[in-house]
């Protein structure tokens, strides 16, 4: 069992940026039972990039104004870490890029992480692990994806799903601050489960990449597109979730009738709802987003909390319990405090 527990961490900040284009799920659900659609997923529209767009420009403009608004130097940057499975390129890695178009030291520690659904968890355990020995004082963490081009228009299995967004998370060391706890499991039997086929190097693109197959409930898609085993990872999310939770809370005593927030990856109402009940929490406790922006990947949770609870970040101190949860299979929960941090208004790009 994958337990962390980091000291002299916190969270300064966070920061989320959406495109403009706004896409209503019932002008873009065009198979039959949208309505039973809308009632399972909760998903009622969602943010669509541009051709043009990328993830780290949407990453970009969220650092770019956190950072305006905390009153960092940039030269004080210590670390990027940018979690994404929707790159710029396959190779130079992408957190290169933003150093140089965020304008921060040569001295920055750069890292690309390639993880879905958990990478805000699992990416907040990198940086934070860099930072508390003190070498790294400053740090950003980048969580996005542009996940809406990699799945076929033909396919309501993914399309109507996913939305895209880009989040930034700022982080220092201060001395004495407090604990943050970590539990992380992985499960790559389960790899299959969500995945993009064609396009790496196991399985390079050749022209029948491109081919869309008739799937067996009437979707069609490529093998370069997203391919999404709803009813296994229905199961897996309502199933690993509840006892990664549970599995934080009782490795490190975490009273979980203390906490004020639970925030969870943003897959559907239905897995999320049960997620929540398995464990008994109150609905007030647990913010959801997936309404507004649909499943954003590993931006659900900064993008939730921004988008949901600000004036509380603002102006109160807070405890925290994170979950993400997907591709991979790979799943992960935090407890962190905040208090009273730096929030922008959502920004649209």
């Amino acid at each position: 069992m994958a337990f962390l527990a980091i000291n002299n961490v916190k969270i300064s900040g966070m920061a989320a940026c959406v495109p403009s284009t706004n896409d209503s799920i019932s002008e873009v659900y065009k198979w039959n039972g949208v309505d039973n659609f809308l009632s399972t997923t909760g998903i009622k529209a969602r943010r669509r990039s541009k051709l043009e767009q990328t993830t780290s420009d949407l990453c970009h403009a969220a650092a770019e104004t956190l950072i305006n608004e905390l009153g960092w130097e940039k030269e004080e940057v210590d670390a990027l870490v940018f979690v994404t499975q929707t790159p710029d390129y396959v190779t130079p890695a992408t957190s290169a890029i933003l150093q140089r178009r965020l304008g921060l030291p040569v001295a920055c520690y750069t890292l690309d992480i390639s993880l879905g659904c958990s990478g805000w968890v699992y990416a907040m355990s990198v940086i934070s692990s860099l930072m508390q020995s003190g070498t790294i004082r400053k740090g950003l963490l980048l969580a996005g994806d542009t996940l809406v081009r990699v799945c076929s228009p033909e396919d309501k299995g993914t399309f109507p799903l996913f939305g895209d967004a880009g989040t930034a998370t700022a982080l220092e060391y201060i001395d004495g601050a407090s604990q943050i706890d970590y539990v992380f499991n992985t499960d790559g039997e389960g790899y299959d489960a969500i995945i993009i086929p064609d396009g790496g190097y196991r399985n390079p693109v050749t022209e029948k990449s491109l081919k869309y197959v008739e799937g067996g409930d009437g979707s069609k898609r490529a093998p370069v597109h997203l391919s999404l085993d709803g009813m296994s990872v229905f199961s897996f999310g309502i199933t690993k979730a509840p006892k990664s939770v549970r599995q934080l809370s009782e490795h490190f005593g975490i009273d979980l009738d203390t906490v004020d927030l639970f925030t969870f990856h943003q897959a559907n109402m239905m897995m999320n709802e049960k997620i929540r009940k398995k464990l008994r929490l109150p609905e007030e406790k647990v913010p959801y987003s997936m309404d507004e922006f649909a499943n954003t990947s590993c931006a659900s949770i900064p993008l939730t909390l921004v988008v949901r609870e600000a004036d509380k970040l603002r102006n109160e101190k807070l405890r925290h319990v994170a979950c993400g949860f997907g591709v991979g299979l790979s799943w992960g929960s935090a407890y962190f405090e905040t208090d009273r941090i730096c929030v922008p208004d959502l920004i649209e790009l």
